[in-house]
């Protein structure tokens, strides 16, 4: 039998809960001795200019200016920082950071593949409730079209 390091793929947006999922999964991947890779995926600039869209975690770098002229360059910039801090916050330079553009879901599931990864790791929560009505939530689309097991971190706040 081959004896290939495992991978798992570490899907984090900007939410109060990516701490916990970047924790939860690390620990994971730690018990597995796996490689392990952050993901964050870019969405189009339009998307954080909406106005259903507020970043809420302590990480809001490209809010502060009131509404700077967003480029995909500087959301790659902005989310390649936020994917450093959660790298720095487990404390393990092995882990490798990939920041990729397109629907959340679809962009998931094809870095997954190409990776080889054998756990994809996200959170529960939708990015806003209005997607839950909408189109079902983008944790809910991954795991109708992934063939790679998922590791689900379930998000809600306790009551």
């Amino acid at each position: 039998m081959e004896n290939k390091k495992k991978k798992v793929l570490i899907a984090l947006d900007y939410n109060p809960t990516a701490k916990k999922i970047a924790e939860d999964g690390y620990a994971l991947a730690k018990a597995m001795h796996a490689e392990i890779i952050l993901l964050h995926v870019v969405a189009e600039p339009v998307y954080y200019s909406s106005t259903e869209y507020s970043p809420i975690m302590g990480f809001t770098g490209y809010m502060d200016a009131g509404q700077p002229q967003l480029t995909n360059e500087s959301l790659k910039k902005t989310s390649q920082h936020f994917l450093d801090k959660s790298k720095h916050h487990l404390g393990d330079g092995s882990i490798k950071t990939l920041v990729s553009e397109g629907d959340f879901a679809e962009t998931i599931l094809k870095t997954a593949k190409d990776l080889h990864a054998d756990i994809i790791v996200i959170g529960s929560h939708s990015r806003r409730w209005l997607d839950e009505v909408l189109m079902g939530s983008v944790t809910e689309k991954v795991l109708h079209h992934s063939t790679i097991p998922l590791f689900i971190i379930p998000t809600k706040q306790k009551k």
